[in-house]
């Protein structure tokens, strides 16, 4: 039986979060926050919902990148559609092919948080969509701590080195100060400008304007870790739908165990708000031993926790020119090892 589908602009930020953290609360990108972080940016961001019948049945936020690859429309941990149906994919699909040519992107890319399974790999392929050459990003794949036990057997579930790390940053006292101020914000990016350094990865752009709306609806957390009078970490927690998320961290090198103290604390604060799952983000690959999120990986993992793996990043080409911006793609994908 054919169904009357089209698409509405919605301007409700109630009627927004309430579909999205109903159907999938993980999908932070696809919040109605981070669409304002992008706007902050400079970025076209566009929110429709997916009407059948008129019911809302799917919601999908929008955002126009023009990058020297090229230009395209970016759905990141979307599309967001209720009950996976088919032909609402279809619709919303031809609704977004139809909606780049407009705005001369090159192609479309989404990232929903589904799982990697026989359904969705088949109606990727019937919907034309080709697996992006991009590495997995924006937690598709990532690592995740249970909450929902003690501190102490989230504790014995550690790697015995970060469980001592964690038991001499106590006996240290270090210092771990929590703030929602703009103004201590500039002690993480001093720090982060330091780690994108030592570690040669391009920094974040629009860290502030995510500190600053998520912090002003109580959703981010950021934690300093002080020893000596010295600031020697940093983390960007964002508490959002059922998850503690480590969003962006940085420290300098030193053998005081301030990262480890910031970990535990926001673990600790999480279960005090009662949040399900500590969200560490991404992490690299088992099989490929020179990935550059090797180290940090090991960190993270010493915490204890599974790996949360989704499906990876599709595109649907609609210019010819698409071929250029996946060329450009592959080749730094394989120069940064990863």
């Amino acid at each position: 039986m054919f169904m009357r589908c089209e698409m509405r602009e919605i301007q409700n930020k109630e009627l927004w979060e309430s579909f999205l953290l109903s159907h999938s609360p993980a999908s932070l990108f696809q919040s109605w926050p981070w669409g304002e972080v992008q706007r902050r940016q400079g970025i076209c961001v566009w929110r429709y919902g997916v009407f059948e019948e008129g019911r809302l049945s799917g919601i999908v936020q929008v955002s126009k990148i023009c990058a020297k690859r090229g230009w395209f429309l970016h759905v990141r941990h979307g599309p967001i559609i209720g009950h996976s149906q088919s032909h609402l994919w279809q619709f919303v699909m031809d609704w977004l092919a139809d909606k780049a040519r407009k705005e001369r992107c090159w192609f479309v890319r989404i990232n929903p948080l589904v799982e990697d399974n026989s359904f969705y790999r088949t109606l990727f392929s019937s919907l034309c969509l080709l697996r992006a050459a991009i590495h997995a990003m924006d937690g598709e794949y990532c690592w995740v701590l249970d909450l929902d036990r003690s501190t102490d057997e989230i504790l014995a579930d550690m790697r015995k080195s970060t469980r001592y790390e964690i038991r001499r940053s106590e006996k240290m006292a270090i210092e771990v100060v929590r703030s929602d101020k703009a103004k201590d914000l500039a002690w993480f990016m001093s720090l982060y400008k330091k780690t994108s350094l030592r570690h040669e990865f391009v920094p974040h752009q629009g860290i502030g304007e995510e500190f600053s709306i998520f912090a002003r609806n109580g959703q981010a957390q950021l934690y300093l870790a002080r020893f000596g009078g010295e600031v020697l970490a940093g983390a960007l927690i964002l508490w959002y739908g059922d998850q503690a998320i480590y969003h962006h961290g940085a420290s300098v090198t030193s053998r005081v165990p301030a990262s480890y103290a910031i970990q535990w604390q926001a673990i600790l604060d999480a279960k005090k708000r009662g949040i399900k799952l500590y969200n560490f983000w991404g992490i690299a690959p088992e099989d490929n031993i020179n990935h550059p999120w090797r180290g940090i990986t090991l960190f993270k993992k010493g915490f204890g926790g599974r790996i949360s793996e989704y499906i990876h990043a599709h595109d649907l080409p609609v210019s010819p020119f698409y071929q250029l911006s996946r060329g450009v793609e592959t080749i730094r994908r394989i120069r940064k090892g990863y």
